[in-house]
């Protein structure tokens, strides 16, 4: 068991870096456009196709969206 908790606490660190990384580059291409030199790929506008395809399928979205903020939030 001791084992499980160890893995549970390394992938909840791994996915807050993961999501502050991706917070960081939003944050960078909010500030210097879509064309920054160091960030190969449209961070900000993959977030945008992200919400906008949750927010199209209406309540199983919004229902999608809950279910993946639990599994987050949940400690």
């Amino acid at each position: 068991m001791d084992i499980i908790k160890n893995i549970a606490v390394w992938v909840r660190g791994l996915t807050e870096v993961g999501l502050s990384l991706l917070m960081l580059g939003v944050v960078i291409q909010i500030i210097f456009g879509s064309n920054v030199v160091f960030l190969p790929f449209d961070i900000l506008g993959n977030v945008v196709s992200f919400v906008k395809a949750l927010g199209g399928e209406g309540l199983v979205g919004l229902i999608a969206l809950w279910i993946l903020w639990g599994i987050y939030d949940k400690k």
